[in-house]
């Protein structure tokens, strides 16, 4: 049953919501009595630290859509480009680093997405490189901080390691992951961003609410990182920071904080929510033994062969089922399988990297293509492929080797 909830949330027929086929499968778990009541009660309540975190992130990125702050920096990637399509790219490139870092990387694939489009669209060139640009940052900069993506937060089962390590263990695999991820699209869109841009832009402009929104959203990620740098708890943390944001831009104007909170992406609770119920009936019936079982076998391998296999084996895995379930996954494996630091950190790099191979790998690549299908651009899943067969496997290679560096 739960491997047919997973393929329901992904394929979503007749357009029904990711979390109704969640909320539904973890209902019917329980109704058919393949998980007591108490065990998916505790499911829930385990991922307390996840839906704090989501609604944090949630709320802020929507206070800089909802101000233009998005807008605003695709304009200003624009505006410095000064007519060259090569600038752009890495302009873009580089705002979706920082987007994905300090909002996540669903912020990047479903509210940076669409600026950059409008922006681009005012030329006359091909937007794809730059679309591309979005969809691959989003996970290739997702494990730049513990704040990047809620992924991380259910691998490490809500106990991330706090800022110090995190960067100690993960900096340099991401700067490896990012290099990369650059060089084969910049390979790939070479001759897409040879001609000059034609047309111009309007100056880039950011009104007063969005300098407020963006200030706030400012000092709520410092303030986060600084929670983070003292090991505390990251989930409540963002929730706080996400409500201080909103009081910060709304000041007493109750119809800024009631547009903020109505227009947030509540669903994704519920959603998640559901997985962990899944993956708790999962761990029931010993379904999680074989993925124990290999954690433990790698475990023995040398340095490099162990990490790689457990990396590409979750990172594959992902493209099957979506990353968030699978990271629930790995995390009730780890602890089965008593697994290491390091041995975490390789689980995370497939979480959050193997997804870059196909449109079902992550929920923000997911998001990312129903960004652009509103906009009327069809991205098909086999174009996707070809782009992410190039992309995925050296970029996970280079982080794994740059995970090993680490460790000596």
């Amino acid at each position: 049953m739960c491997i047919l909830v997973f393929v329901l949330i992904l394929w979503r027929p007749r357009h029904v919501p990711e979390y109704i086929w969640a909320v539904a499968g973890a209902v019917l778990l329980v109704l058919f009595r393949l998980l007591p009541l108490g065990a998916a009660w505790t499911a829930v309540r385990s991922g307390t630290n996840v839906y704090l975190f989501l609604a944090g992130m949630m709320l802020m990125a929507e206070l800089a859509r909802q101000h233009g702050v998005f807008d605003w920096l695709a304009a200003l990637a624009m505006e410095h480009a000064r007519g060259s399509q090569a600038r752009l790219f890495v302009l873009v490139f580089g705002i979706g680093i920082v987007v994905t870092s300090l909002l996540s990387n669903d912020a990047t694939a479903v509210l940076l997405t669409p600026a950059v489009l409008a922006v681009v669209r005012r030329t006359k060139t091909s937007p794809l490189p730059y679309l591309f640009a979005c969809a691959f940052i989003a996970n290739a900069a997702s494990f730049v901080l513990p704040i990047s993506n809620p992924a991380n937060l259910v691998v490490f089962d809500g106990q991330l390691p706090a800022l110090g390590e995190w960067l100690r263990i993960f900096l340099l695999p991401a700067v490896g992951a990012i290099g990369v991820t650059f060089l084969v699209l910049w390979w790939h869109s070479r001759a897409d961003l040879r001609p000059s841009i034609e047309d111009g832009v309007k100056p880039a402009t950011l009104n007063p609410m969005g300098r407020r929104a963006g200030l706030g959203i400012l000092v709520a990620a410092s303030a986060l990182l600084a929670t983070s740098a003292l090991g505390g708890p990251v989930g409540p943390a963002t929730l706080a920071a996400g409500i201080l944001a909103m009081l910060f831009v709304a000041r007493s104007q109750g119809r800024v904080m009631t547009a903020a909170l109505r227009h947030m992406s509540w669903s994704v609770i519920p959603l998640v929510a559901g997985l962990f119920v899944m993956v708790a009936a999962l761990r029931k019936v010993g379904a999680l033994a074989i993925s124990a079982d290999a954690l433990k076998t790698a475990a023995t391998w040398p340095p490099i062969a162990g990490l790689s296999a457990v990396a590409f084996g979750f990172g594959m895995a992902a493209n099957a089922i979506n990353n968030l379930p699978m990271g629930l996954i790995g995390a009730a494996a780890i602890q089965a399988a008593h697994g290491t630091r390091v041995m975490h950190a390789a689980v995370l790099l497939g979480i959050n990297l193997g997804p870059n191979l196909s449109v079902t790998g992550s929920l923000a690549t997911i998001l990312w293509l129903m960004a652009l299908r509103r906009e009327k651009i069809e991205v098909s899943g086999w174009r996707f492929l070809r782009v992410g067969v190039l992309v995925m496997p050296p970029t996970l290679l280079i982080a794994v080797l740059a995970l090993v560096l680490t460790q000596r």
